[in-house]
């Protein structure tokens, strides 16, 4: 009975840590002025993602492989923009860099 509380113990000692090597997936970034925006939306064919802009900065994560387009929901006076081709490769995370928004 030890013998098998032991390997039940390893095998989930185990896959403990092979979720943890696993890196997440996903895509993040800035937006300039910090509060010039309200929103982000990743869009790649039909599947449309949302993630909240806190203090300028988004994340998108454990999102799937693909290329996505970016669409910054900007409140007034600046202007909605948008990013193309963001390409995301499984686990790694994409960084989009800073986006400035214009008036």
């Amino acid at each position: 009975m030890k013998k098998i509380s032991f390997l039940v113990a390893a095998g989930l000692l185990l896959t403990f840590f092979a979720f943890t090597l696993i890196k997440a997936t996903g895509i993040q970034g800035k937006v300039s002025p910090p509060d010039g925006a309200v929103q982000v939306l990743a869009v790649t064919g039909t599947d449309t993602l949302k993630a909240e802009i806190r203090n300028g900065s988004f994340m998108f994560s454990g999102i799937k492989p693909a290329t996505y387009t970016l669409w910054i929901k900007a409140k007034a006076p600046y202007k909605d923009t948008s990013v193309e081709n963001v390409a995301v490769i499984d686990s790694a995370v994409t960084d989009v860099g800073e986006i400035k928004l214009q008036q």
